[in-house]
């Protein structure tokens, strides 16, 4: 069979939305998909009202509609999202005529220029404007490699995983610094606030989840300098999440490198061999908190 000129899902990255196209004919056998069988994002939203005489069916979407997940990178705002085939069964419940497939979408936007070349208008004070006026602290988070040597490519896990989350901050003229982790949360969709949710990190750097029963979550010493922590969680999901889809939302802070840690500025983890906790940094009295859960609020 011919190769079609146009591929079966073609994606366009605008500055505000993403416009996704896909050919009826999804596999090339020239059996055209229904527009009812295609959605986008866990959220599943439709196709624009389908033409049945034209060959494609169009999905278009804001950036954070849908259901889409965002990766923030040092140079990258990276969107991802998945257009689902979900065939409708046939009459006959005994057989399947199609299965199921999912096509993953990414778009990807510098972080230090504009999307394209077109007017802007912003209602706010450009970042190039305030950089020179003020001190400013760029922080990241990102999922790495097993050797910690590079940010880790594939964002999936299965269960028995262990994430290797780095914390980064740097900044332009500053005083030397320490980088914390005041919370952690986790949640079925990008609402931080929604339910289920599970602070894996709380108490203003205690990673409490380093307590639940045949897990290795912890802090990782020495830190590779005072600007950047490394810390492994155990991979886990929702129990009744058919989803299997985590938002992580982490609360990063820092103190100056010539403050001591305290406990408004720490890291804990906890050893399943003393049944206690031990600070990165300091003394363990610190960390004394983390078992009453009355740590003060971070200043």
């Amino acid at each position: 069979r011919a190769l079609s000129p146009r591929p079966a899902v073609a994606v366009r990255c605008q500055e505000a939305q993403l416009v996704v196209t896909v050919r009826r004919d999804l596999f090339g056998t020239g059996r055209p998909v229904r527009a009812a069988e295609l959605s986008l994002g866990t959220a599943s939203c439709p196709p624009l009202s389908p033409n049945p005489a034209q060959a494609f069916v169009t999905f278009v979407a804001a950036l954070h509609d849908c259901g889409s997940s965002l990766q923030v990178t040092p140079d990258s705002l990276i969107y991802r999202t998945t257009l689902f085939y979900k065939p409708i069964p046939s009459g006959n419940p005994l057989i399947v005529r199609a299965t199921p497939a999912e096509v993953p979408i990414e778009c990807h936007y510098p972080r230090k220029s504009n999307v394209s070349s077109g007017a802007v208008r912003p209602t706010w004070a450009p970042f190039r404007s305030t950089v020179a006026a003020q001190e400013q602290l760029r922080f990241s988070l990102r999922l790495m490699d097993d050797e910690w040597s590079r940010e880790r490519l594939s964002n999936g896990f299965r269960l028995g995983d262990s994430l290797r989350f780095q914390a980064d901050v740097t900044s332009e003229g500053h005083v030397p610094l320490r980088l914390f982790v005041d919370q952690c949360v986790a949640t079925a969709t990008p609402d931080r606030s929604s339910s289920p949710r599970y602070a894996f990190i709380d108490q203003g750097g205690c990673l409490v989840d380093g307590r639940a029963e045949d897990t290795g979550s912890a802090f990782v010493s020495p830190r590779p300098r005072p600007e950047s922590l490394r810390f492994l969680v155990d991979a886990f999901k929702f129990a009744g999440d058919a989803g299997n889809l985590l938002y992580i939302n982490c609360h990063l802070r820092v103190s100056p490198v010539a403050q001591a840690p305290n406990p408004w500025n720490k890291a804990c983890s906890f050893s399943k061999a003393s049944s206690l906790w031990a600070p990165l940094e300091g003394t363990a009295a610190i960390c004394s908190c983390c078992d009453t859960g009355s740590c003060p609020s971070p200043g």
